[in-house]
């Protein structure tokens, strides 16, 4: 493709992250849309894990909690899928060559929703139920201490958690904390 040698395809989030580790490629391209976990958690995991090769998401669309947290999470480039057959291939030479690729209607998005958006106004788009998880995070406890405390299953926390993240476009416990702290919950 264009010069560049695909070194593996995978079918959802999880075989992404196997694959990255067992073919160490020097560009990573995720779909938003993914099974078991989608383009934005798989980048998310990838730098949680210190991993900073350069990232290009492909998508549809994108809402504005994906777009502000893989922005946060540093993706290298964002290419629509329906201009993949033009921007691609200038978005793989661009972020190799250390520069980022994000189209332009995505930046003024970007920084439209930053400049506007205050943290309890992120807040207000969490569910009661979602609200209540974040806190008892936000205070330090572990999922399996918020799943006895809210009478569910860790599984359920983490479900929760994916949702929280998402919505907030954060990636992690300590950007929760200081969310809720911002907002003053």
């Amino acid at each position: 493709m264009g010069g560049h040698e695909v070194v593996a395809m995978t079918g959802d989030g999880d075989e992404t992250l196997a694959a990255i580790e067992r073919e160490n490629p020097d560009i990573v391209l995720l779909d938003v849309r993914m099974p078991c976990r989608d383009g934005v958690s798989t980048l998310s995991e990838l730098r949680r894990r210190g991993d900073t090769r350069p990232v290009i998401i492909l998508t549809v669309e994108m809402n504005d909690e994906q777009l502000l947290s893989v922005i946060r999470s540093q993706v290298n480039g964002i290419v629509f899928k329906h201009d993949a057959e033009h921007c691609l291939l200038k978005a793989i030479d661009s972020v190799k060559n250390g520069m980022r690729y994000l189209d332009g209607d995505l930046i003024d998005k970007a920084i439209a929703h930053a400049s506007s958006a205050s943290p309890s106004s992120r807040l207000a788009g969490l569910t009661p139920k979602e609200l209540d998880v974040a806190q008892h995070v936000a205070r330090g406890l572990r999922n399996r201490e918020v799943a006895a405390r809210l009478g569910t299953t860790e599984g359920t926390v983490k479900v929760y958690l994916h949702n929280i993240y998402t919505k907030l476009g954060i990636s992690n416990r300590t950007e929760l904390a200081n969310s809720l702290k911002d907002a003053g919950e």
